[in-house]
């Protein structure tokens, strides 16, 4: 009997990616033998993690639309038919049965190919404002899963919509605590908390900015800090961690190990993007969120008061983070306040989303064999 075949598009950010990558780990538990191929563009994320991660890759060219009067936008529509294409001879070659996306410009133009070959298609959408590829393909799509109840006003009379939360990784859970602290070159018997600060994958200025006008207050309340910047301000910011001990501060533009990171950080100030909700939830991580201001329709700002509300999280809009970062570290910084935190935000969290979206890929791809 054939190998089922499936192809996962969506990159870009982390937030499109990381859920692919945590459906295709449950996919590989339930169907060991299923071939599973990623597409994404070469110059992003996806093209260093997802080789990484053991699932093959192959790249189209295509990039995002951007607001506004940019010479770049001049190529989009040059691109896109480039990437139709592409997607259409990936698609051919590969023969799957079925494609998912995941969301962001990557997933557009595989997803509408395979739609246009008549091959099973699901959307998973992590946002609770959908993306433009999500609105503009949706009622091509055999089934579309969203992460919000409230997501479902922006698709009526349909019924193929399920919600079913955003999909984490399992490898997020049970890990060694004692490799994690090794791999930041943490001593396992320093028992001082760990703040984690990350902006995601692309990292996140404002962010950035606050922890260097704050890093020696931050150090003062005896803690550790693990600090994400991103590639554009990670220079800057090593010059300023130069001036602190490898055993207070650990630094990079990248964290390829997430689980570890999340691991051993008792407290975590980070955007509130979809994905990252969902691995604080499922977690219960403790969190100082930061909304980013130019999301769509704000739901990064909406994302930020579910938790707060619960009390799972304490928020500071980006223009204040530099200002209240400190006093809100060092009030939200002891056991039973983490505590409190700590169990609020795992009663948020929907830690078998990545099996129920598995689940429905295997039997969209045994509907159709090629």
């Amino acid at each position: 009997m054939a190998s089922i075949r499936i192809i996962f598009a969506g990159g870009g950010t982390g937030g499109h990616l990381f859920p692919a990558l945590a459906i295709a780990d449950e996919i590989k538990k339930l169907e060991p033998n299923a071939e599973i191929l990623f597409v994404g563009t070469r110059d992003k994320l996806e093209a260093r993690v997802v080789p990484n991660k053991g699932y093959p890759f192959r790249s189209i060219w295509i990039s995002g639309f951007h607001r506004g009067l940019r010479p770049s936008n001049l190529l989009f529509p040059v691109k896109l038919i480039v990437a139709m294409i592409q997607g259409l001879w990936i698609i051919k070659d590969f023969k799957p049965n079925v494609v998912v996306g995941t969301g962001g410009y990557v997933s557009g133009p595989v997803l509408y190919s395979a739609t246009m070959l008549k091959i099973p298609t699901l959307i998973q959408e992590q946002n609770q404002y959908p993306g433009k590829t999500t609105r503009f393909l949706a009622k091509r799509v055999n089934e579309l899963h969203l992460a919000f109840e409230q997501s479902k006003q922006y698709f009526s009379r349909m019924e193929n919509i399920f919600v079913t939360g955003n999909p984490t990784r399992n490898d997020l859970e049970n890990v060694h605590i004692t490799e994690a602290l090794k791999y930041f070159g943490f001593q396992p018997s320093d028992t001082r908390k760990t703040l984690l600060v990350f902006g995601g994958s692309l990292g996140a200025h404002t962010i950035n900015k606050a922890v260097k006008n704050n890093l020696g207050q931050l150090i003062a309340l005896n803690i550790r800090l693990i600090w994400q910047t991103g590639s554009q301000d990670f220079e800057d910011a090593k010059g300023v961690c130069e001036g602190y001990s490898s055993e207070n501060v650990w630094c990079s533009a990248f964290i390829d190990r997430m689980d570890y990171a999340y691991a051993v950080s008792d407290l975590i100030i980070c955007r509130s993007g979809a994905t990252t909700i969902a691995e604080l939830t499922r977690l219960g991580k403790p969190a100082i969120l930061v909304p980013y201001p130019h999301a769509a329709a704000n739901h990064q700002v909406e994302n930020a008061k579910t938790l707060s509300e619960s009390g799972a999280a304490a928020v500071i809009y980006d223009h204040e983070i530099s200002e209240k970062m400190y006093s809100t570290v060092s009030l939200l910084l002891n056991d039973k306040t983490l505590t409190q935190m700590s169990e609020q935000s795992k009663m948020l969290g929907k830690p078998h989303a990545a099996q129920h979206i598995a689940q429905r890929v295997l039997q969209l791809a045994r509907s159709k064999t090629l």
